[in-house]
């Protein structure tokens, strides 16, 4: 099993373990403004009902987003963190 595969094992039983779904969940990302992929990681979440709010660095390199959602499972909040995990310099947090 791959580090990545575990962590998500991980989070799919501490999420299974201590939340009640449906639920909101919040993701946070950080990505660089370098080459738009800001727009990238709200297109992961266009066809939901997310609240997206976005914050500017100080030095405008960088993007904050922090994206409310609710959530059917534990499943759905893996499936988005592997759809936004492909985007170049994304930080989650």
């Amino acid at each position: 099993m791959t580090k990545k595969e575990v962590f998500y094992k991980d989070l799919k039983e501490k999420l299974e373990n201590n939340t009640i779904f449906p639920s909101d969940y919040l993701y946070k990302f950080i990505v660089p403004t370098t080459k738009n992929q800001e727009e990238e990681v709200k297109r992961v979440f266009k066809a939901s009902e997310a609240k997206i709010s976005v914050r500017a660095s100080k030095t405008g390199k960088f993007v904050s987003l922090s994206i409310l959602l609710n959530v059917k499972n534990a499943d759905e909040v893996i499936l988005n963190y592997l759809a936004v995990e492909k985007i170049e310099g994304l930080i989650s947090l």
